[in-house]
């Protein structure tokens, strides 16, 4: 059972940021509960490793920083306590060596998120901390206890101090359904509106195109955000056409941009280049070679290398006449330009932005609204791309939080 003495701590959320936040709280011999709404701690976390757990990245600062944008000091605030070396020394703690990829990504020896998980909630379990699956935080009884729903009814708890750890609004179905934001607005809370992040894009496809090359991944390209100056840089990468529009990691990186472009106009305008090996110039020249009686998309395999999908969305563009044009057609497989109409729902994203703002916090990540009620993880208004950097960002959040949960039970 849990305690119901003023040093209690709850922590409400059992995904890497508030296990974490436990972890580190319960090391300051901190008496501590961890609430989950489902079944199990940690689903997201699986999740995310059934491809390889890409644990953190080998990016060393402050490029590992600018990666959160213009949140990049106060997570670099968070990442001077607890960053990727940090995370990966933790990990061998666990008995769990790591490795760099040759993207930079650092996985677990075995690619896998349950043993690592696995050991690290018997450490924990090991240390004093309790679990409470099916609890779903409802809120506040008018005396100040936590209110939880369970599958035998109500349930109040006491405690000395709370860290919330109750994710965004992506994977719903995995307990991150973003219900917590109307709660905390109730009690002053300055909450951002939840978006979705790292996440594909609809752009209104022909017919043809969706249904014949949904699932296609497009690669090599480059791609970036329209910009007149013409002074973005392209990224390159690897994305997939999908039945509504387009998505993949190169597309995740820009997702912000592309994101807040649309709020802005309506609409955003993504540049793919589908030879990043080639410049305009060597194709130019290989295009005006005499093609005979060859069809065009037979000139574009066997000058270019250009078949399949990277084709046909030279026909989701220009007309034929255009197509033609030797010149405009090395330019726009060059510069490719694509209409983008909306994210898609945040749902379907691996992330969200949004949420707690951290001015709404203090340096322990303490709510300044309500004093003693810590927050950690995707609640909190900051985004990252894909590659380790948003469950970096999570585990540093989880210990600071619990630390300064640690520090105010021992001060009262």
């Amino acid at each position: 059972m849990p305690s119901t003495h003023s040093s209690h701590l709850i922590v409400i959320g059992g995904g890497p940021a508030g296990l974490m936040a436990a972890e580190t709280a319960r090391a300051q011999g901190v008496d501590v509960d961890v609430y989950e709404a489902k079944g199990s701690v940690g689903r997201k976390f699986l999740i995310a490793g059934k491809g390889g757990m890409n644990l953190t990245h080998s990016e060393p600062r402050p490029a590992f920083d600018r990666r959160y944008g213009e949140r990049m000091r106060d997570i670099g605030a968070w990442l001077d306590d607890f960053d990727a070396a940090a995370l990966r020394d933790w990990a061998r703690g666990l008995g769990v060596e790591t490795f760099v990829g040759s993207s930079g990504r650092v996985f677990p020896g075995d690619m896998k998120a349950a043993p690592l998980l696995r050991g690290w909630v018997h450490r924990m379990r090991d240390s004093g901390v309790r679990f409470h699956v099916h609890h779903r935080w409802l809120g506040w009884r008018e005396d100040g206890a936590w209110h939880f729903a369970t599958a035998e009814g109500e349930r109040f708890v006491h405690a000395g101090a709370a860290v919330l750890a109750l994710g965004g609004g992506s994977w719903p179905q995995l307990g991150s359904d973003g219900a917590w934001q109307a709660r905390l607005v109730e009690r002053g809370v300055d909450v951002a509106p939840l978006q979705p992040a790292n996440c594909g894009f609809d752009i209104g496809w022909s017919t043809h195109l969706s249904s014949r090359f949904a699932g296609v991944p497009l690669k090599p390209v480059a791609a970036r955000l329209h910009d007149a100056s013409g002074h973005t840089p392209m990224l390159q990468g690897e994305c997939v056409i999908t039945q509504t529009g387009i998505e993949g990691s190169v597309i995740y990186a820009l997702s912000a941009s592309l994101r807040d472009a649309i709020h802005r106009q309506g609409h955003a305008v993504l540049e793919l280049d589908l030879a990043p090996d080639r410049t305009r110039e060597r194709l130019h020249h290989d295009l005006a070679k005499p093609r005979g009686s060859r069809t065009l998309s037979e000139h574009l395999r066997r000058q270019v290398g250009l078949v399949g999908v990277k084709t046909v969305l030279l026909h989701e563009v220009l007309d034929t006449a255009q197509r033609h044009d030797m010149a405009l057609l090395a330019r726009t497989i060059k510069c490719l330009p694509l209409r983008l109409k909306q994210p898609r729902p945040i749902a379907e994203a691996i992330s969200s932005a949004g949420g707690v703002r951290l001015e709404a916090l203090d340096n322990a990540l303490m709510l300044s609204a309500l004093p003693g009620v810590f927050c950690a993880g995707e609640m909190l208004d900051w985004e990252a791309p894909t590659g380790g950097y948003l469950l970096t960002a999570c585990f540093a959040s989880g210990y600071r939080a619990g630390l300064g949960a640690a520090a105010w039970l021992k001060c009262r």
